[in-house]
């Protein structure tokens, strides 16, 4: 139930002020669906999250529809919100997926690299070099459009078939990207095994290397628990840019050991106790979490939808 007040917010000198979150529900929480969701219900949701405040929403993704057919209907999706007065951005594996998704106006793009070689194997069926060099014609179109571009990067903490990942090695393949001229970057915690620590570590050596947090966003799954951790040690380095999906959707369908995303709510929670603005409305937000929940049949995992789900929230 909601209490008045809470949960009470004591800011921290070591925080930033406001933090912007990443929104990814709409395609990686449903991409990871066994059924098909309707397209009008992919609108509505993202619709939703609009409405409670999220800034930006990842819509979809322009991917072959044999590889991902929970997202074939991105043509169709695309229009139906592009009226949105929110960042909207979609997955390009290729340049036939940035042609599609210029060819519907889109203005934020993002291409997905892996910091392992296994992962690039199952993922991208290439080498982690020729992923990269599939990406860099992608980049540099998309830059010469002056569109927005996002780089994810898999595997940054661990690999369910390598173990350990060192971070020299996500480090070259963070600078490559930036290099490429991707406007920031996503790291991927894609199977949860990240530790406060490791989160540190990395991002101290990123800012050695020229990546400062300021270009970054982290992608942290909850498979033991961290994720929230993990996002308190990133924000304490500079980062303000935190992936999260709505009602802890989502996973990984190419790592199996992947579990689901940060949730929203659980993130804005722990945000607005820490005194840091994100624009969202929390009620909103858990209503449309519930709604979307009612929708795929089943109850949200997000610990604070759970909490606060109840009549009045409903009302929004």
């Amino acid at each position: 139930m909601t209490v008045p007040g809470l949960p009470m917010a004591v800011p921290s000198r070591d925080l930033p002020t406001r933090v912007r979150i990443h929104e990814v529900g709409a395609r990686d929480g449903l991409q990871n669906e066994k059924a098909t969701v309707p397209t009008e219900v992919k609108a509505e949701f993202i619709r939703r999250l609009a409405d409670a405040g999220l800034s930006t929403i990842e819509a979809t993704s322009f991917v072959h529809p044999e590889r991902v057919p929970q997202l074939a209907d991105a043509e169709r999706l695309f229009p139906m919100v592009a009226d949105l007065p929110v960042a909207l951005p979609v997955l390009v594996p290729n340049e036939r997926g940035l042609d599609r998704a210029l060819g519907l106006g889109a203005r934020r793009v993002a291409v997905f690299a892996s910091a392992t070689e296994s992962f690039a194997k199952a993922n991208l069926n290439r080498t982690v070099d020729e992923s990269l060099a599939m990406f860099e014609p992608v980049v540099g179109r998309a830059k010469a459009a002056s569109v927005h571009v996002r780089g994810y990067l898999s595997m940054c903490f661990g690999d369910p078939w390598e173990g350990a990942v060192p971070i020299p090695q996500v480090v070259k393949v963070c600078r490559t990207l930036l290099d490429m001229g991707c406007d920031e970057l996503s790291l991927g915690d894609t199977i949860g095994v990240a530790t406060p620590g490791h989160v540190v570590a990395l991002l101290a050596a990123l800012d050695e290397a020229g990546v400062p947090p300021t270009a970054l966003g982290v992608h942290f799954h909850d498979t033991y628990g961290q994720a929230l951790a993990n996002t308190l040690a990133a924000l304490q380095q500079g980062v303000t840019t935190v992936d999260a999906s709505a009602g802890g959707l989502g996973g990984c369908p190419y790592a199996k050991s992947a579990t689901g995303n940060l949730a929203t709510e659980d993130l804005v929670w722990m945000l607005r106790g820490l005194g840091i603005d994100t624009g969202i409305d929390l009620g909103r937000l858990v209503a449309t979490s519930t709604w979307v929940a009612a929708q795929l049949g089943r109850p949200s995992p997000s610990r604070t939808v759970r909490a606060l789900s109840h009549e009045d929230t409903e009302e929004h």
